[in-house]
């Protein structure tokens, strides 16, 4: 029997804003008056229009709101709010006071900038004015390469205040990766960064930045952001500072349609071209709103951190805080440099409520035996998020022991395809090892087998989404008829949204993500998910970290396993012995690779995720169609060159 690792007070659950939420529900809807989240939830799910409709209210939603909130029943197809408008900035903006903080942002080199809600609405009016004066209107886009920095949020607030529709990128893409993404939306306007900080250097990017801008066609105006104001600016570009400079001092909010577009975010494009995923306006800030108030509690005031880039739909998840009367806690450069004491110290100092980080960065910790609990007071953090890939048990188990003992520890998973989360944390219930805590309100989760009906508790199979849910995209870019999105999510099980996971249910209401199903590796016709192969290794004390693929072999597939060691320590039979007995013993004896192979890298997406998929195309001869997507596509030179694949 699990036990829980931690357990939500009375005082705690009592002052939740999910305890907020319901006891007005029930004003309405008496019969909830003893339900428990599992029962929440299904009322959320089964009686939906009035759940969102709800939501609305409770989190005050800014705007018109007129005719149905649902219209349509299937996916694809199903609209939420249709007659409503509203504006996505003045959502974020007009919340709290003028002297209230908005954001503080610390850089690698300690740069540090603190914006008031009335200063940041004055910047947002000032850059507004200038989109505006170059006709920006709704329907047109604004493409930024930028680090996470205030004037992020400030180009976005201002590109969405006059109801045009915002993307963005890290500056670390290459310029393929970047023209991969913006060459497809023809922006009107593309902003970027003469150059950003990282693990102690400085990479400038004015010569990529400018190739970019030449080969935009329909771009009218460019501007640069530079930390040295002696920088030269290359041709094409005006300097940032000139969006600060005229005489607005409020912003002027342009009231759009709620599924009006207003993010293009893009899929990892290890397997083609980037998908454009086109987000709406009002489901993408409904579905924040529920996210950040009902499930991970975030109170007006708490300052709320997400370590992330402006490449990674985290980042739009962290700014929407904004609407929950939340101040933002932005930071740019390495985690681990000069130490990984780097957050914890901006997160003592900032008295953070709410810290986000991945999945990979928890392990790293571990790996390096960090206990930030011994080094910091962390008395005001409520909650810990995790994201990115699978959390195993016992970095759930880390956390406990070596960062704070009182800590809603928040394993989350969605995605970018949604912008949000299709299972996460919620106040009310204990957080138990390996497991996130539940599906998300108002989100028909469920997993099926091949033939899309549901397994029982216990069984893995996909993780799917049997009804609408209001932050369904509204389509790919350029996709006409809708035929590739349909085909990334409705042809596996019609009128059902796959996601691509491959996950468990728990008798605790919880969840389990096993990794993405087309990762999963089929031996001998059983599917296995690679996190359960990662967890048993990781725990090896020689092992940094591990990969694991499919490789068609002999008329089926057999497991290769690809580890990373610790410096000074070399693959032999003896370790290939232990690794072996480990995964017999704590998965099963179908886990057990044919192949252990050491490599010195694995290759990774811009967010930091292992690219299975790329490795396991370079091993079978397969081109890897759009190495630009990863962060560091060197690294599959060497998956190319292994003899022992090539052996029984």
């Amino acid at each position: 029997m699990l036990e829980p690792l931690w357990r939500p007070s009375q005082e705690r659950i009592a002052n939740s804003l999910l305890s907020q939420f319901h006891f007005r529900l029930v004003r309405e809807h008496p019969e909830l008056a003893d339900a428990d989240y599992t029962a929440l939830h299904t009322w959320s799910v089964d009686h939906d229009a009035e759940f969102w409709s709800a939501v609305w209210d409770q989190c005050g939603v800014i705007g018109e709101r007129a005719g149905p909130v649902r219209r349509g029943a299937g996916m694809p197809g199903t609209e939420y709010f249709p007659q409503a408008r509203l504006n996505f900035a003045e959502n974020l903006l007009e919340r709290g006071r003028d002297g209230d903080l908005a954001l503080h942002y610390r850089g690698e080199t300690g740069q540090d900038v603190r914006l008031t809600r009335g200063e940041l609405k004055r910047q947002v009016a000032l850059a507004a004015a200038h989109f505006r004066a170059l006709g920006l209107k709704p329907g047109d886009r604004v493409a930024a390469m930028l680090p996470n920095r205030p004037e992020a949020v400030i180009a976005m607030l201002a590109t969405t205040s006059l109801g045009a529709t915002w993307s963005s990128c890290s500056p670390d893409f290459g310029e393929a990766g970047v023209l991969d993404r913006f060459g497809q939306i023809d922006p009107k306007i593309f902003i970027a960064c003469a150059g950003y900080d990282y693990a102690g250097k400085y990479f400038d990017t004015r010569d990529k930045a400018a190739r970019v801008r030449a080969q935009l066609d329909k771009v009218q105006a460019g501007y640069m952001w530079r930390s040295d104001p002696q920088l030269e600016l290359p041709k094409g570009f005006a300097c940032w500072s000139a969006l600060s400079e005229g005489e607005a001092t409020a912003p002027r909010y342009q009231r759009v349609g709620f599924n009006q577009p207003l993010y293009i975010l893009y899929s990892s494009g290890t397997t083609g071209a980037p998908k454009c995923i086109v987000h709406g306006v009002g489901g993408t800030l409904l579905q924040h709103l529920k996210e950040h108030q009902l499930q991970a509690d975030i109170h007006p005031g708490d300052p709320v951190f997400y370590f992330t880039t402006c490449g990674w739909m985290m980042w739009n998840w962290l700014v929407s805080a904004l609407a929950s009367e939340a101040s933002l806690l932005l930071y740019d450069g390495s985690p681990f440099y000069p130490d990984p004491a780097v957050l914890f110290d901006f997160m003592d100092e900032t008295h953070a409520r709410f810290m986000g980080v991945s999945a990979k960065y928890i392990d790293a910790l571990k790996a390096q035996d960090y206990c930030p609990r011994n080094t910091h007071r962390l008395e005001h953090l409520r909650s810990l998020a995790s994201t990115g890939s699978p959390l195993a048990p016992e970095s759930f188990e880390y956390v406990y022991r070596a960062i704070k003992p009182d800590l809603a520890l928040q394993s989350i998973s969605g995605g970018t395809d949604i912008v949000s989360c299709f299972v996460l944390g919620n106040p009310w219930q204990p957080v138990y090892p390996g497991e996130i805590q539940g599906k998300g309100l108002g989100m028909a989760v469920d997993v099926c087998d091949a033939n899309g009906a549901s397994v029982g508790i216990g069984e893995k199979g996909d993780l799917v989404c049997r009804r609408p849910f209001v932050s369904m995209p509204l389509g790919f870019w350029n996709d006409s008829g809708q035929r590739r999105y349909r085909a990334a999510y409705f042809d596996q099980f019609p009128g059902i949204w796959h996601h691509g996971d491959y996950a468990e249910l728990t008798r605790h209401g919880g969840v389990i993500i096993h990794g993405r199903s087309d990762a999963t590796l089929n031996p001998g016709g059983v599917r296995i998910g690679t996190a359960e192969i990662y967890r048993q290794v990781e725990q090896i004390p020689s092992v940094v970290e591990s990969l694991a693929v499919g490789q068609t072999w002999e008329g089926d597939v057999r497991i290769v396993l690809f580890v990373i060691l610790h410096s000074g320590v070399q693959l032999d039979e003896n370790l290939c012995q232990l690794i072996r007995q480990r995964i017999r013993q704590g998965a099963s004896p179908r886990h057990v690779p044919a192949k252990i192979v050491q490599v010195s890298d694995f290759p990774r997406t811009r967010s930091g995720k292992l690219a299975e998929l790329a490795v396991r195309n370079v091993i079978q001869g397969e081109p890897v169609r759009n190495r630009n997507a990863l962060a560091n596509p060197e690294s599959l030179d060497a998956f190319a060159l292994i003899k022992q694949l090539q052996e029984a």
